[in-house]
């Protein structure tokens, strides 16, 4: 795949420039401490601007978006799969459950991808119209159905279980109003096409927890069935990439679900299927900047070996490929010393903004770009220091709580910076509370017309109180039928 270069890393570190440079250096009782020769601080603390953020002991630990990127990543989409028919691209909302960042998205005329009853009122609110909403999830209760049929928003139904749950709503929907659902309803498939590099990740395997085994003995044919006895089943859902899975491999998941949409309206002999679900899993390149494969590519390969698929509208549900790039954590070494040979660089960022990586490193491997504390990048040459073997750690209770481990980077010491690209999709939308560490504050940045950064905020970090809050009731209780309080609210109904 060629390279796509692009302005991130500029934007980026004009950000966290004005970032290091609003920051006090670490102080004890007022008292700045000494920085080494390699890592120089000013001597005087900066007066701090509101319109900026700053790392401080309440919020050692920043995420920053880039909201230009967004912007550009979502035309660079919109462009890529133009078409004479309809296309709806539905933003992932797991990886950006964020109320400012959907608005913006809906806002550009995106949809939302919502796979549970908080991510479908989130979409809600954020001001998505309920027939651009896509209601994906394997396990829809009774509740969840009727709530999405009332709305109207798409739905696309995992099993025959669940399907004949739809026919019993749909049913009882009828008798009552004589009306039919307006939303679009279909059933997802899964093409068994294969694993890829991530297996926790791979969606299309033999036996995934997601859709219906086509090649499932009498699996198609019970399923060609179903489309032709419910004229209200007009879509067909397959969801084949996701990271670590070849533009290939994923174009053979969605030529499947092509082939079943072509053969049921030619059993049907009427278009029954008018749009296809791709589903989203484009790649993102974590280990470096460039921006590959790009959608203009991904579109490339479908109209090469998936042709028919471009005569259905078409329903996309990217997340990451569109979010990922925008993103970086930033924090500050707030220790450091050498074990064993390897020095190690103690931060408050960690599990709780990295979960993944932390858990499954070889996985989800993530870049570390180190600053000074003033924010200059930080290289050996320029620090008059060596390359040597680092871990990055966080501050969790647990050996495996890293960043990176064993990574060939700039010595790094007490008081500079560390960057985390790559981690604007799903590292912020799914923070982990392990030893309370709270939820980190998100900021938007983007170029302002004078060529300065502009900061936003996107969500504010979590208190301390908020913590305990969470942490659950403060004395026993013991259940009556007068205190039952202790379970969530109910689904709201109606629209």
């Amino acid at each position: 795949m060629p390279s796509h270069h692009h302005a991130i890393p500029n934007r980026r570190a004009r950000a966290i420039r004005a970032i290091a440079e609003n920051s006090a250096p670490p102080t004890d009782a007022g008292v700045s401490v000494q920085p080494s020769s390699a890592s120089a601080q000013p001597s005087s603390a900066p007066t701090q601007s509101a319109a900026v953020p700053a790392l401080t002991d309440d919020a050692a630990v920043l995420g920053l978006m880039d909201l230009d990127w967004v912007d550009t990543a979502f035309e660079r989409l919109t462009s890529a799969f133009a078409s004479d028919r309809e296309v709806l691209h539905a933003v992932a909302c797991k990886a950006v459950p964020l109320p400012s960042l959907l608005s913006r998205y809906a806002e550009m005329g995106a949809g939302c991808e919502v796979a549970s009853p908080g991510e479908l009122e989130l979409a809600l609110s954020a001001g998505f119209a309920p027939e651009r909403i896509v209601f994906d999830s394997p396990a829809k209760t009774w509740a969840e159905l009727n709530r999405a049929v009332n709305l109207g928003v798409s739905i696309n139904v995992d099993n025959f279980d669940e399907l004949a749950r739809l026919d019993t709503i749909l049913a009882e929907r009828n008798n009552a109003t004589a009306t039919t659902a307006s939303a679009r309803i279909g059933v997802r498939i899964n093409p068994q096409s294969g694993t890829g590099l991530i297996g926790a990740l791979s969606t299309a395997t033999q036996t995934s927890k997601f859709g219906i085994g086509l090649a499932d003995p009498g699996a198609r044919e019970a399923l060609i069935e179903a489309y032709l006895a419910r004229p209200w089943l007009n879509q067909v859902h397959v969801h084949s990439g996701s990271q670590g899975i070849s533009l290939d491999k994923a174009a053979v998941g969605i030529r499947a679900a092509v082939d079943l949409a072509e053969e049921i309206n030619s059993r049907a002999s009427a278009r029954r299927i008018t749009r296809i679900d791709i589903g989203g899993g484009l790649s993102v390149n974590f280990d470096g900047e460039d921006i590959t494969p790009t959608f203009a590519d991904y579109r490339a390969v479908l109209e090469e070996q998936v042709p028919g698929l471009f005569d259905f509208d078409i329903v996309t549900e990217f997340g990451r490929a569109l979010l990922a790039k925008a993103g970086t954590v930033l924090t500050r070494v707030e220790y450091a010393k050498t074990t064993g040979g390897r020095r190690i660089a103690m931060t408050q960022a960690g599990v709780q903004v990295a979960t993944r990586t932390a858990y499954a490193p070889n996985d989800w491997p993530l870049r570390i770009l180190p600053f000074t504390p003033d924010g200059n990048p930080k290289t050996a040459e320029a620090a008059d220091s060596e390359i040597v073997p680092t871990d990055v750690a966080g501050p969790a209770c647990f050996s495996g709580d890293l960043l990176a481990r064993d990574r060939m980077l700039p010595r790094l010491d007490a008081g500079d910076l560390v960057a985390v690209p790559e981690t604007g999709a799903y590292y912020f939308s799914n923070p982990f509370s392990y030893n309370l560490l709270p939820r980190v504050p998100i900021f938007g940045y983007r170029t302002a017309p004078d060529g300065s950064t502009e900061f936003f905020l996107i969500r504010r970090g979590q208190t301390i109180a908020e913590v305990l809050a969470e942490a659950g009731e403060t004395e026993l209780r013991a259940l009556s039928p007068e205190h039952r309080d202790f379970a969530a609210e109910p689904i709201a109904q109606g629209s």
